[in-house]
């Protein structure tokens, strides 16, 4: 049996025989975190343990093969490698700019005692903040490709904890509304980051880093009363075809001892590669489109008298977009197959055809005339075959007209892949959705991934994947989104990386699309919900004439910031956060809360030292999302990083805050 300490390090160094039973104990770099590996019949295990409170118990790793006997059992160690790595990368976009990247290693190199003696790799690593393992596989002596047909994977948390969760393989992806259930409830698959509270007071988000060419992972409890992986399968029942060598993505578990510090948790991103390629090209934007009118029913995506994507509505958008300092318009529904019923024309869709009445080329040049990006769109409505062999004369396409922006959508319950139905996120949608990134930085594009597979940081790699949407966005405003769901996604979707929530939506009481939120709300969303691509999702009118005031806010606040500080939260209640632009030594806030109103007190020590202007725009002392949504306050004043603010949230409100460097 291994040990710990100079002797431990002795025999996992030269020792000449494998190892039938193994014991190790590998701590993060600050000791807190202690993953223990066991090898006992053969057998390969994992607990994890944060300040000697069990987080999750003795879990079980290996793999089901296609044709052949479990990969995990019957197993000797080989060898062990250790490693520390401490250090830090810049991040192009995103919520701050320095991610530091601090672990320990141990990869195990396992061996079967008998039979075919395959090879395997499990490589931990065990930050401060959480742990990740993932399987590698090298090349075989009997053969060069794997089918997997399961993994064994187990996550073995406290079943008296609560989770808050997301049913998986259902028609709407990940567009559910996020509910709490006991742990040992999750009795059918759900999807990841799942975000747990345990009995012992920690904060354990489990989800999977660098996922490629593989299904995606979900969650489920297994006979034994664990979670175990559930991986996304193929039309055929299977998990994955993989040639060797082949490693899986990383299966992540973040740690805190707090709701919001699991908020800032950068395991993720960290787990990915940096990118391989330049790309200095890559720039954040803020959008307008042609996009809320056909929601309340004012323009359609369809041809006809009221169809949205004109050449002349593009045209009155752009000019819009100049005089309100907004750097991008999408349009949506210039091109053929949104007659009739678009969810049902998939298969001819031309992604290279405008409509009759929208001129293409005359759009693009007045957009370039007057400084503005267009966003293309393209809508697939899952049907992968018919895009892919448009795929890239479509980005040519745009490419030629200027167009360096696109939101694809993939808004099909499945996708039809080589004729065959395949869910989003099977190892089939992966593969399509990496190849689409892929073909796009070739090309200088950047995407908002609509009906997207979930982020597991690969935004690192490629940076042109600028932000996704993956979960109830403002769209489902007018009745299917409460107050709450905005004080839930912090702690959970956006564990995955930023979303594009489609926010600043002012025509609240729009009885075609009436919003549970109130005006202050919809500006702290910029702040509360990352994206590399903010929407301002209304149409003008509502900016320029009537809120004008609060549209100063939109105006100003930026996209990519330098550090974000989370301040105060309770899952599914409230969320306060302040973020610096990465731009100017501003700081901004945003803070909302659920169906009760809520007040905060403030302290603003993060600040440098030195005078602030301070500009509140807070719920109004009447404010309410149901009976006056609209009413809002917008106040001025000087602090300094002693001071501290205190504000009150309406039901279903929030607040937003500037801070100028006086």
């Amino acid at each position: 049996m291994a040990k710990s300490g100079f002797f431990g390090w002795l025999q996992r160094t030269f020792w000449k025989k494998p190892l039938l039973d193994y014991d190790e104990e590998i701590a993060s770099p600050d000791g807190r975190v202690v993953v223990r590996v066991n090898l006992r019949l053969g057998k390969l295990f994992y607990s994890v343990k944060k300040d000697g409170k069990v987080v999750l118990r003795e879990s079980n790793l290996g793999l089901n093969l296609k044709g052949e006997e479990p990969l995990g059992q019957g197993l000797t160690i080989v060898r062990v490698n250790n490693k520390t790595v401490d250090d830090q990368w810049e991040n192009l976009v995103g919520e701050a700019r320095i991610i530091v990247n601090n672990y320990t290693e141990s990869a195990l190199y396992l061996s079967e005692a008998s039979g075919n003696k395959r090879l395997f790799t499990v490589r931990f690593r065990v930050f401060n903040d959480g742990v990740a393992f993932r399987y590698e596989i090298p090349p075989q002596p009997k053969f060069q490709r794997l089918i997997i047909a399961d993994e064994l994977t187990e996550f073995n948390a406290d079943t008296n904890g609560s989770a808050w969760r997301i049913p998986a393989f259902q028609p709407d992806r990940y567009e559910y509304n996020y509910e709490r259930w006991p742990v040992y409830s999750l009795t059918s698959p759900v999807h990841t980051p799942l975000t747990i509270e345990t009995p012992l007071g920690h904060f354990i988000a489990v989800h999977e880093a660098a996922l490629y060419n593989y299904g995606s992972m979900t969650l489920q409890m297994n006979a034994n009363n664990r979670l175990q992986s559930l991986i996304t399968p193929l039309s055929d029942g299977m998990r994955a075809y993989v040639d060797l060598p082949f490693n899986t993505p990383w299966r992540v578990v973040m740690i805190a001892d707090s709701a919001i510090e699991l908020t800032v948790n950068r395991i993720v991103l960290n787990l990915n590669d940096p990118p391989k390629q330049d790309f200095s090209w890559v720039k954040p934007l803020k959008f307008m489109g042609i996009w809320w009118a056909m929601f309340v029913g004012e323009w359609t995506w369809a041809q006809g008298d009221r169809h949205g994507a004109t050449t002349e509505h593009a045209i009155q958008y752009i000019d819009a977009c100049k005089r309100l300092g907004i750097g991008g318009l999408l349009v949506e529904g210039w091109n053929n197959g949104w007659d009739g019923d678009w969810l049902q024309n998939g298969a001819s869709t031309d992604f290279l055809k405008p409509v009759a009445d929208f001129d293409l080329a005359k759009v693009a040049q007045h957009a370039h005339e007057h400084g503005v990006e267009l966003v293309g769109h393209h809508e697939t409505v899952g049907f992968v075959d018919n895009y892919e062999r448009q795929l890239e004369e479509a980005y040519k396409y745009y490419t030629k007209n200027g167009i360096h922006y696109i939101k694809p959508g993939y808004a099909g319950s499945m996708m039809v892949i080589q004729g065959r139905k395949e869910f989003h996120h099977s190892q089939a949608g992966v593969l399509h959705y990496q190849k689409a990134v892929e073909l796009a930085a070739k090309y200088q594009i950047m995407l908002d991934v609509h009906e997207p597979i979930k982020g597991t940081g690969t935004e690192r790699t490629w940076p042109n994947l600028l932000t996704r949407e993956g979960a109830r966005g403002q769209e489902y405003e007018g009745g299917a989104l409460s107050p709450s769901h905005a004080c839930i996604i912090p702690f959970t979707r956006l564990l995955a990386g930023g979303m594009d929530y489609t926010s600043g939506i002012f025509d609240i009481t729009n009885v075609a699309k009436r919003l549970a939120t109130t005006l202050a709300r919809q500006l702290a969303y910029y702040v509360t919900i990352y994206s590399g691509m903010q929407m301002a999702a209304d149409r003008p009118r509502f900016y320029e004439e009537v809120h004008p005031d609060a549209y100063e806010f939109i105006r100003t606040v930026p996209i990519n910031w330098e550090k974000t500080v989370p301040l105060l939260g309770r899952i599914g209640d409230y969320y306060v956060v302040a973020r610096q632009d990465r731009a100017s030594a501003d700081w901004y806030i945003g803070g909302v809360t659920n169906e009760e109103a809520h007040r905060v007190r403030l302290n603003l020590d993060f600040l440098e030292d030195g005078e602030y202007l301070a500009e509140i725009y807070r719920d109004a002392d009447t404010a309410h999302y149901r009976d006056n949504p609209l009413g809002m306050t917008i106040e001025t004043r000087k602090v300094l990083k002693s001071d501290y603010l205190d504000i009150w949230m309406a039901p279903g409100g929030g607040f937003a805050v500037k801070l100028q460097k006086v």
